[in-house]
């Protein structure tokens, strides 16, 4: 798998773990806020780290890492993910997978095959405003509603995740997205902050009190749902 980034040790990418970080590059979005716009927009033009290297440091750090999240770009697009994910499992991590949930029969091959631990699932708006916040006319939404329904069923630990942009995510919105998720177990939303790197520059974040009152509605229809960043 190409690797085009490596983040040695995070204490926030995978809840109740210590983990190292790998990044894909590739997606099939250009969510005008994503805060990695190279891996998306040049992913040919990033400098690769090769799997030998990211091994060779996973070995070193048994006994302090307990998982590695693999995010991206858009992981399920890239080859030799599963080859990838087989061979950290072997070292006895954990593994979370990010995903924008586009590619559902991948999600559903490794929950039953039993070779991902966690997955974090991006939900970018309600299903009205989709397409206009993956810049993407015309975009067919069914395999993003497959992969909801697939994690719902609750075989694998999940989440689901919206980043509060002010320009795109209002309270109707958030009403919306709760009731499509109605019933999931976990539900993040997420302080959107420009890292200069994004796709799109001058977007603002959502204030705190907004935040607040944005998964008080939310958690009206899901289990739980909490403020991530702020």
């Amino acid at each position: 798998m190409k690797i085009l980034g490596m983040e040695k040790l995070s204490l926030v990418d995978f809840d109740n773990h210590i983990s190292a970080t790998v990044f894909t590059g590739g997606c099939n979005f250009r969510c005008p806020y994503c805060h990695n716009a190279p891996l998306v927009l040049d992913p040919e033009g990033q400098g690769t780290i090769g799997e030998d290297e990211v091994f060779s440091y996973l070995k070193r750090r048994k006994g302090v890492l307990q998982g590695v999240c693999i995010t991206g770009g858009e992981p399920t697009l890239a080859k030799g993910l599963k080859d990838f994910i087989l061979k950290v499992k072997e070292l006895g991590y954990d593994v979370k997978l990010d995903s924008n949930g586009t590619h559902p029969e991948v999600l559903r091959n490794f929950i039953e095959e039993k070779i991902v631990d966690y997955i974090a699932m991006d939900i970018k708006n309600s299903k009205e405003r989709y397409a206009e916040t993956v810049d993407k006319k015309n975009f067919d939404l069914t395999p993003v509603e497959e992969s909801v329904f697939l994690l719902k069923e609750n075989i694998v630990p999940y989440e689901f995740r919206t980043t509060l942009v002010k320009e795109f995510v209002d309270e109707k919105d958030i009403e919306r997205i709760a009731e499509w998720l109605k019933g999931a177990e976990r539900y993040f939303l997420q302080h959107f902050k420009d890292s200069g790197n994004c796709i799109v520059s001058d977007l603002h974040e959502v204030d705190e009190d907004t935040a607040q009152r944005y998964k008080d509605i939310a958690a009206k229809k899901i289990k739980y749902v909490a403020l991530r960043g702020y």
